[in-house]
């Protein structure tokens, strides 16, 4: 089987999202953000770049290279990789640990700095037409689950 075919895993599907989106942005072009971390995240559980693209409903190749170009982001690596290693051939480096609770705490002060301001928009919201409402209720039901 080739390891970049991924015509017979399911898509991850598309959840409703509620709050900030951060991305972090260097002035040069380069960028960290959610997904990338997710990515991470999701590397650290699996153990596997593979794994972790199946179970993100990505290709191997779309995370082989958000991996590489976190790789050509920062001076240390964020991953390392054993070849030849079956089901587990990828770690976190310590600075991908850290990169990820670096990450995740722009996201929590972000959140508290903003909170007040988050539920005023959300009170003024237009309530939702019944068949969208429907929606987006069952995607929140299917993530929960």
């Amino acid at each position: 089987m080739d390891p970049t075919d991924t015509d017979d895993i399911p898509a991850r599907p598309a959840r409703a999202r509620d709050g900030l989106f951060i991305r972090v942005y260097f002035g040069d072009g380069r960028h960290i953000g959610p997904g990338m971390i997710d990515l991470l995240e999701t590397i650290r559980r699996e153990r596997s770049i593979l794994s972790a693209a199946r179970h993100m409903g990505m290709s191997y190749r779309r995370a082989w290279l958000l991996v590489d170009a976190m790789a050509r982001t920062f001076r240390e690596p964020v991953v390392e990789t054993h070849p030849g290693r079956r089901g587990a051939g990828t770690d976190l480096t310590a600075f991908g640990e850290r990169l990820i609770a670096l990450y995740r705490g722009i996201e929590q002060s972000s959140a508290a700095a903003s909170r007040a301001a988050v539920e005023e928009l959300r009170a003024g919201l237009a309530p939702l037409p019944v068949a969208t409402e429907a929606k987006a209720e069952a995607e929140v039901e299917t993530n929960e689950g």
